[in-house]
């Protein structure tokens, strides 16, 4: 099924600007707004190729410095104040304009750095050279040149790492910005752009900073230039995320790996004791079995109305993800991820594959994630966690257990967590939310898909609690983009039609 629906219209770019050159001010029209952004969207992107070539890992200070100098000198040229603001390891950057007339200040977040990057399962030179592809007669990815130009086309894609998470939304926000500035369109508000160098590491940083940055970071609003629009590709809206905590888990065997033959059925084996453990804290339908995991959450009429108006095809869902049922925490996708979840992301213990031994491995470890909600009190849901550990018979840790240790204890475990931020939720009813949902419907014609909050998480929780201010998510990217794997691409069209999204919000009165 083709999600990806082309709406043409027949309007010239100079028509637009006779209008405003004439003193015509009034707010652009879905049909200008789509014209302004295929003659941008193609124009800038020499611009989105430049922004992508630059490596950007968070574990590589000199190339996070290449970034925050791009940054710097693009926003600059557009009229913004730069300032860093400095923590214990790379700084976040803010740039800010002030616009005549403003009675409010718009705080808008962009992420700049990206996931590490795996070269041998990209199908191109570099995952920092981006690359123009469309799809041949046998439906494989092939490239394009990237001078070849006058054959644009929306289901064209440019593979790089970043091109959807989230430098795309970056390049987006920049080409909106010069499309207005040519139009002589004056937003009525001022603009606070906040820029993050280490979100992928959690953004650890990020809450000191806000708080010790209060002033400076003052606003009415947080808009969010973030993440992929709903599967149907239609204009999307979010207003909250999960917040996130992640937690190790290692048991112990022998103090270091023993051959089966000579060990087998006499030391105790971790990788069976971790699994056992593991298997111990959800049923066969996926629901955490810890008492009192989801306590304090509740669906009400109110809120299911909210939840089913989102149009989930479950079906395709699980045809996406190839499985033939879900888990039952919530009876549809949406009521599942009003939940906090508990998450195998890896496990660990021995060797596998070409490497495998016959040993009995020495411990097991298991890295877990932790999806917060607002009505979950992340502190209390670790320790249900700890205190479940502990009824299981393990003497809990939160080091290695010592020789002694070792020789007085039949089950040791070693537990350390952390909490990286918390859930937010907006109303769809706030100023920030009628605002931009009447912005969209105005570049597109429809009301958009309003989420209540996503599964994923993004670091905003600082900004909402600190700077008391509410905080919607624009997604503009195509939900099948392979972010924070191989091969991560953006489609053109999502591109344009970002874009599109982001000129109607500089030029929807506030």
């Amino acid at each position: 099924m083709n999600f990806y629906r082309p709406i043409k219209f027949k309007i010239t770019f100079l028509t637009i600007l006779i209008s405003f050159a004439a003193g015509n001010a009034q707010k652009l029209n879905q049909i200008q707004l789509d014209s302004l952004s295929k003659k941008y969207a193609k124009s800038s992107l020499p611009l989105l190729k430049e922004l992508l070539s630059i490596p950007n890992d968070a574990f590589y200070a000199a190339d996070i410095e290449k970034n925050i100098k791009w940054c710097e000198s693009a926003f600059g040229k557009r009229g913004f104040t730069t300032t860093r603001i400095e923590t214990e390891t790379v700084p976040l950057l803010l740039a800010e304009r002030n616009h005549k007339k403003a009675t409010k200040t718009v705080l808008i977040y962009l992420q700049i750095d990206g996931q590490p990057v795996d070269s041998t399962r990209w199908f191109q030179k570099s995952a920092y050279t981006p690359a123009l592809k469309k799809k041949n007669a046998k439906d494989d990815w092939e490239e394009v040149a990237w001078i070849d130009m006058k054959g644009f086309e929306d289901d064209w894609r440019v593979f790089a790492r970043s091109a959807s998470d989230a430098k795309g939304p970056v390049a987006m926000f920049l080409t909106a910005l010069d499309a207005t500035e040519e139009l002589k369109i004056s937003p009525n508000y001022n603009i606070k752009v906040i820029m993050d160098f280490e979100e992928e590491l959690g953004s650890p940083q990020l809450p000191k900073a806000v708080i010790e940055n209060k002033d400076l970071l003052t606003a009415d609003m947080l808009i969010i230039f973030d993440g992929p629009r709903h599967i149907t590709n239609r204009p999307t809206l979010t207003f909250g995320a999960r917040g996130i905590a992640t937690l190790q888990l290692t048991t112990y065997g022998p103090s270091v790996p023993q051959h089966s033959g000579h060990f087998g059925n006499y030391a105790p084996n971790p990788a069976l004791r971790l699994s056992k453990l593991l298997a111990s804290m959800k049923d066969d339908d996926g629901r955490v079995t810890i008492e009192g995991f989801y306590d304090g959450i509740a669906i009400d009429e109110a809120t299911e109305k909210v939840l089913k108006a989102v149009p989930d095809n479950e079906r395709q869902i699980q045809e996406r993800l190839q499985i033939a049922a879900t888990d039952k925490v919530g009876n549809y996708y949406q009521e599942a991820i009003q939940y906090p979840s508990l998450n195998i992301r890896g496990m660990q213990s021995g060797w596998i594959n070409e490497k495998v031994r016959t040993i009995i491995p020495g411990w097991a470890r298991a890295e877990i994630d932790v999806r917060l909600v607002l009505e979950s009190d992340p502190t209390r849901l670790l320790n249900l966690i700890k205190e479940h550990i502990e009824n299981e018979g393990y003497l809990v840790l939160d080091r290695e257990p010592t020789k002694n240790e070792r020789l007085e204890y039949a089950k040791i475990a070693t537990i350390t967590s952390e909490i990286s931020y918390q859930s937010f939720r907006t109303d769809f009813d706030s100023e920030a939310g009628l605002w931009l949902t009447k912005a969209l419907k105005n570049a597109f014609g429809e009301d958009p898909i309003r989420i209540r909050m996503s599964g994923g998480s993004i670091p905003i929780s600082p900004f909402v609690t600190t700077l008391n201010i509410p905080a919607v998510t624009v997604p503009t990217v195509n939900r099948d983009n392979n972010q924070h794997s191989p091969n991560e691409n953006l489609r053109l069209g999502n591109y344009r039609e970002g874009i599109q999204t982001m000129i109607a919000i500089l030029n929807e009165k506030l």
